[in-house]
């Protein structure tokens, strides 16, 4: 069983930026608050992913390889439009792996920081860039975003 443990942040400023990201597309075959379908091309890497119902930042998760040229196909012919596209960077801070999305198109200004955790109340230095705890906030789901985009909050 596959499980992901994960605490979601706003972002500040920019003092976290560097300048290596990675281009993500994705997309959704089924937004349902107990389970998401999503494919993702993330670079030139094509994935599907399942996840389960959010209980607290804790939920299942299952994730696959696919073709890139079948994500894409997947992410234009069948996934929910608009699409999320954003720009995701990794960043070191006092021994945890932040992921530092800074979301493009109609998502344009949001930058959401994630971090995935051993277990939920997980301590954590809080980089002085991180701002308010959003994970309990289901607006913020990339599978909400595509439903209501941030540029339309």
């Amino acid at each position: 069983m596959g499980t992901e443990i994960e605490r979601k942040f706003l972002v500040r400023n920019d003092t976290w930026k560097t300048s290596n990201s990675t281009l993500f597309r994705q997309g959704y075959l089924t937004i349902d608050p107990n389970r998401t379908v999503r494919v993702r091309l993330a670079g030139n890497k094509g994935y599907l992913t399942l996840k389960g119902l959010n209980r607290g930042a804790v939920r299942l998760e299952y994730e696959y390889s696919i073709a890139v040229q079948d994500a894409r196909e997947i992410l234009d012919q069948l996934c929910y439009h608009p699409l999320i596209e954003k720009r995701r960077y990794r960043v070191a801070h006092a021994g945890c792996n932040w992921e530092i999305d800074e979301f493009l198109g109609n998502n344009l200004g949001l930058v959401l920081a994630e971090l995935e955790l051993d277990y939920e109340d997980q301590p954590f230095d809080r980089p002085t860039w991180l701002g308010e705890e959003v994970t309990y906030d289901d607006r913020y789901f990339n599978s909400s975003l595509v439903k209501n985009p941030y540029t339309e909050w």
